[in-house]
Formats: C-alpha cells, structure tokens, sequence
C-alpha cells in the first residue's frame, strides 16, 4: 500500500512540474534559480519512478546473469545518482555550515537523516527510495516556500515601483531628460501621459487624471488642473502637465515611501525575535534528543536487560526524529506572515515601519486623534450665513469684494464661497485692520468685515452667534447687516471610522485640538466622541496622551493619530503613532509608526483590522508547525511514524504554513 502511495506522489509531482515548467501560467514568473530547481525535481521524480516501476526486473537480472550481487550495486548506484541530483545542494550547505561553525540548522539535520537512512538501507540490502523520495519531498516544499517569497516580494517590488528614472525640463523648445536627484526646488519639469511623477511639485499649466494608487490604494483616478497639488509616483493618464517643483527629489513622496518600505523588514516583532530565539535553542536540543534516541535504548537492551541492541531500528528512528524535528515552518512561516502583512497594508496606501509596529498596532484598544488636518480637512469653509437686513448672497458678495485684496485663509475662504469672478475695479480704499478685520469701499459703500472688535471699534451693534466656528461680521455704512460663519469642515469617511473603531473595541476614542472648546464640542457631538480636551498647546498635548497611556496600562495600546509638525511630539511619545501621509508635514511622518498615504481616517480601522489579521495567522501557524511536531516526534520516538510521516510533518506543515501566511497580502478593506 505504501508503494501506491509513493508511486502516485512521484507521479503527481512529475506531472506538476512538466505543468510548471511548460505548461502553466507559473512558468513566465520564474527565475533562473526556481526553473532550475523544478528541473531537478522533474528530473528526479520521473528517474525515482523509473526504479520503482520499470527496473526492478532489470536489477534482478543482473542479479542472476553477473555474479557478486551486481544488480545490488548497480540499484544503489542509480538511486543514488537521484540523491545527488537532487540533494547536493543541502549537502553542500550543510557541509559549509559544519565549516563556518553554525552546525545546526535544517540542512544538517535533512543531510545526517538522509545519509543515515541511506546507510541502513545499504547495510540491510534495503529500500533506497525512502530516503530519496525524503529529499525530494523536503526540496519541493523548500521551492514552494520560495516561489512564495518570490512572489510576495515581486507583488510588493511592483507595488512600489515608482521611483521615476529621470524627469523631463523642457529647454529650447525640446524636452531633455535629466535625473530627478539634479533637480531643484522651482524648476518646471513637463510630465507626459504615461509617465510617472518623478518629484512632488504644484501644477502650473495642463490638466489631466492622475493614477494614485500605487500611494494611496485608490483605485479611482484623480483630477488635477492648474493650482493643485501632486505627489511624485503617481501616473499621468491624461493630458501634459507642468509642474513646479516643491521638494527635492529625495524628500518627495515616492522616495520616502521607498524609505519607509525598505526599512520596514529590519524591526522584527517580538513574535519574530521570540521565532528565532527559539530556533537556535530547540535545533541543537532536538539534535542531542536524536542521537540520545540512537545510543541510549540499544545500550540499555544490552546492558540491563541482556536483548539485542537493534542499532538499525533505532538508529532509524533517531533519523526519523531529525526531519520531524525542522523548524522550517516556524522559521519561514513566521516572518513571511508579517512580510505578507506589511505588503498587504501598503498595497491599501498604509505604510507600516516595521513588524514589530504591526504587532502593536493588532493590540490597539483606544485612539487618540489630532482633530485639524486628521478628523476635519483642516481648511476653512463657509457653513453658514445669518443676514439681517439683506439677502445671504448680497452678503456673500459684499464679503468676498472686501476681502479680495487679502491672502489671509478666511480671505480666501468667503471667495471660494461667493464663487463668482471678482471685479476689483468695484473695490477701493481697503484698510486691514490688524486683529480686528478689513474696511473697504465697494461700490461706493463702506463695508466692514471682521470680528467682534472691529464692529464694537465702529459703534455697531452686532449679534452673537452660536455655532461653532469663526464668525465674520459685516457692517454696510456701520449698520450692521449680519454675519458669516466659518468652519473647519468634518472629513469624509471620520464619523464611518470612529464607528469602526467602536466596532473593534476602541470604545473610548479621545479627541485633542488647540481650538476653543465650543468648536471641540462640536467636532466631538458630530463624529460621536465623547470624551475631548480643547485649547491645548503642543506641550499640553503630550501630559494628556501620557496620562490616557496610564490610564489605559494593561489593557492594550494607545494610538494617537495627527498630521501637523506640532503633532510630532505626540506621535513620537504614543504606543502607535499615525500620520497622515499626503498632506501631513514632514516631521509627522517621520516621528509616527504609521503612515497613511490618502489622510483617510477609515484607514485607521483597516490598519488595525489587516494587524490583527495577520497576528491571528501568525499564531495559528505556531500552533500548528508546534502542535504537529510533537505529535510526530512522540510518534517517531516510539518508532509510529515512518520517513513518510517525518517528512508530512516537516515539509507539509511549512508549505501549508506558508500557504496560510500568504493570506496576509490579501488586506481586509475599510
């Protein structure tokens, strides 16, 4: 029954990699290393099943017509032969290890518990296909293992690849290309469809749809004309732009991902360092068990009870032992996992630094947000107009007329609301008030625009308004005539994501501002945060994150989420700190633990939601690759489990470890 089985095994496998090497999708993705191998594997497994079915006859034959056992010899000869093609490989690595003192690792034991195995077969006249199917088998799972690294690696390379190779100046009337490394702040360079942005700039002259989701996991693209801003990385789909450099070419967007990504495999998790601790320990314990396996039992039979030591059974089983015993599924399955997981969350514009950042943000149970520039855009918007004697538009317009001449944010703020073409001809006499406001004279009437101070220094009597914001008064030849509310405006997406966050089990998120308490309570009634400190200075900010991680000690960690240069401090003192990539400032992004690359608050829930997955694949992997394995070793030392069985438990569980590793690429979504 066993030959059936392996017959089939070697069967199945011949066909798999004649379908990989030819037939299949996989062949187009293999390197030189991998076809290489998968042709010794397909070498070696239609040679192991031509022994096993064809030859028998044949060597005995030369059995019976050539005398001193030749069909023995010329047997052995040919499987080993198979061994050598498909095993000299471990044996040199094993050898190399023995040289350079690093005796134990998964080489050696495959190299003594193959060669041993050998032996016996070849003291005993025995079975030479045990010991060479083990290679085999142990090799396509070793390339199985590394065609999943491979193409974790080659998703990720391709998700990333977005550093530009050069950028194009336009230089009489022809476009040069020169490295984007030589290119400074305020050169215009011409981006043509097709071409990726090679250096974060400002849009001068063009329109055209930009593909951002190699930053920002968006699918959707996004239209920029003149006046917006656009991030190096992304592809131009549409039209020729002209953009304005802002940053050097090392400090723009596509280099700093780059940065952030290729550093991020250097912090290991605790679960990794635990990993490798673990197999330096266990692989030389493992090892001493084996060879106690061999010599203590047939010393025993001998010396105490008088019975026949049976070397070769339990020399045999101490072989079995050392397959059984590879940590390979642990020591691969592991940091893959977190390898997968960290690729998975930038493909969804989440950049993690590192796995041992992954493995603490799986842990969150509270977050802390910034609320300018992280839950509200952080721009001041018109919400509303409460006229008194004239109509909404004609103080709208009467506003934005006054304003015109002003580069002040809420300048600009009631001229993007009034959204008409601004005729400055109407405007005359303009006086800025320093704290108080702007005077003008429009269309012959004196219009004052500003805050309370202004409209008490101009004897008008204003009304006070309740809604949060900042309120712009307008008085027409010192009547008063209403007044203007301007507000940050809630993000997209923050109320869905603190929703989320409850749903996770982040029950109590806390908001922090510097703005006056009357706008914090109402950004926190409207996204449902209940608890929130207002008017708080850098400093202040930093007392009560540290005293919020005090509170919360022993149950989970605390992150804090925020985008502006004065958030650092924070970011930086916070368990997890969270920037938002696109429009947080440098100093943010370099002091937080994560980046978000769209400012999307959802993906503050996802990043938590892709840790966690990963860390439960992480830990059912160790349960498994730990649980199987003592399993077979008690099975092996009791001489239950064959080769066969050492190598299910070896190289099985790590293709099947692997396997559920790779699910960690695959990112649940906001």
């Amino acid at each position: 029954m066993q030959e059936i089985i392996v017959n089939g095994l070697l069967l199945a496998v011949t066909a798999m990699a004649v379908y990989v090497l030819f037939i299949g999708k996989v062949k187009n993705n293999l390197n030189k290393k991998q076809r290489t191998m998968m042709q010794r594997i397909l070498l070696s497994s239609a040679l192991l099943l031509l022994w096993n079915l064809f030859t028998p006859q044949v060597f005995d034959s030369i059995d019976r017509i050539v005398t001193y056992g030749a069909g023995r010899w010329v047997r052995l000869l040919c499987y080993l032969a198979v061994y050598y093609i498909i095993g000299h490989d471990i044996l040199q690595k094993a050898l190399k290890g023995i040289t350079n003192k690093r005796v134990f690792d998964e080489n050696f034991l495959m190299a003594i518990a193959t060669i041993g195995a050998l032996s016996i077969a070849i003291y005993e006249n025995g079975d030479y296909l045990e010991a060479v199917a083990v290679m085999l088998f142990y090799q396509i799972g070793e390339w199985f293992q590394g065609h999943a690294v491979a193409q974790s690696r080659r998703d990720i390379s391709s998700l990333m690849d977005i550093r530009p190779d050069y950028a194009n100046i336009e230089t009489t009337g022809q476009l040069e290309q020169v490295d984007p490394d030589n290119v400074k702040i305020g050169t215009v360079i011409v981006v043509q469809p097709g071409e990726r942005v090679p250096i974060d700039g400002v849009v001068v002259e063009g329109s055209s749809s930009l593909n951002t989701s190699a930053l920002t996991g968006e699918s959707l693209p996004r239209e920029v004309i003149a006046g917006d801003d656009v991030y190096s990385g992304s592809i131009c789909l549409t039209g020729v732009l002209k953009l304005k450099t802002t940053k050097m070419f090392e400090e723009s967007t596509a280099s700093r991902i780059l940065e952030l990504v290729e550093n991020a495999s250097s912090l290991k998790s605790k679960s990794e360092d635990f990993i490798s601790r673990f197999a330096k320990v266990y692989t030389p314990i493992v090892c001493y068990a084996a060879l106690a396996l061999a010599l203590v039992p047939p010393v025993l039979r001998m010396a105490m009870w008088g019975l026949a030591p049976e070397w070769d059974i339990w020399i045999y089983r101490a072989l079995t032992f050392l397959i059984i015993s590879c940590p390979c599924a642990l020591v691969i399955s592991i940091p893959l996992s977190f390898f997968a997981g960290l690729g998975g969350a930038s493909r969804e514009g989440i950049l993690i630094k590192g796995s041992n950042f992954l493995e603490a943000l799986s842990k969150v149970k509270r977050v802390v947000f910034d609320k300018t520039g992280t839950l509200t855009m952080g721009s001041f918007e018109v919400s509303s107009v409460h006229h008194g004697t004239i109509s909404d538009e004609a103080i709208m317009e009467y506003a934005a007329l006054a304003e015109s001449a002003s580069s002040h944010p809420i300048s600009r703020s009631l001229m993007r609301a009034f959204g008409k073409h601004i005729d400055r001809s109407r405007v005359t006499d303009i006086k800025e008030i320093s704290g108080q406001g702007i005077t003008a004279l429009v269309d012959g009437i004196r219009v004052a625009a500003g805050n309370d101070k202004l409209m008490a220094a101009l004897g008008s009597s204003y009304k006070e308004c309740s809604h949060p914001g900042t309120i712009v008064h307008i008085a027409l030849n010192g009547d008063y005539a209403g007044h203007i509310v301007i507000a940050d405006t809630i993000k997209p997406g923050a109320r869905e994501a603190i929703i989320a966050l409850k749903a996770l089990g982040s029950e109590q998120n806390v908001m922090l501002t510097g703005d006056a308490s009357n706008v914090a309570e109402a950004v926190a009634a409207e996204l449902g945060i209940e608890e929130y400190y207002s008017q708080l200075l850098p400093g202040d900010k930093v007392e009560k994150l540290e005293a919020i991680i005090a509170e919360s000690k022993g149950n989970g960690t605390v992150a804090f989420a925020g985008d502006g240069i004065n958030d650092a401090p924070v970011l930086s003192r916070a368990d997890i700190g969270i920037a938002m990539g696109a429009m947080g400032s440098d100093a943010a992004i370099e002091a937080a633990d994560v980046v978000l690359m769209d400012d999307d608050p959802k993906k503050i829930p996802q990043a938590i939601n892709i840790a966690r997955k990963c860390m439960r694949i992480v830990y059912q992997n160790i349960v498994m690759a730990i649980s199987v394995k003592l399993i077979c070793l008690a099975l092996g030392a009791l001489g239950l489990a064959n080769m066969y069985m050492a190598i299910f438990a070896d190289v099985g569980v790590m293709v099947i470890a692997v396997l559920n590793a790779m699910r960690c690429m695959i990112a649940p979504k906001a």
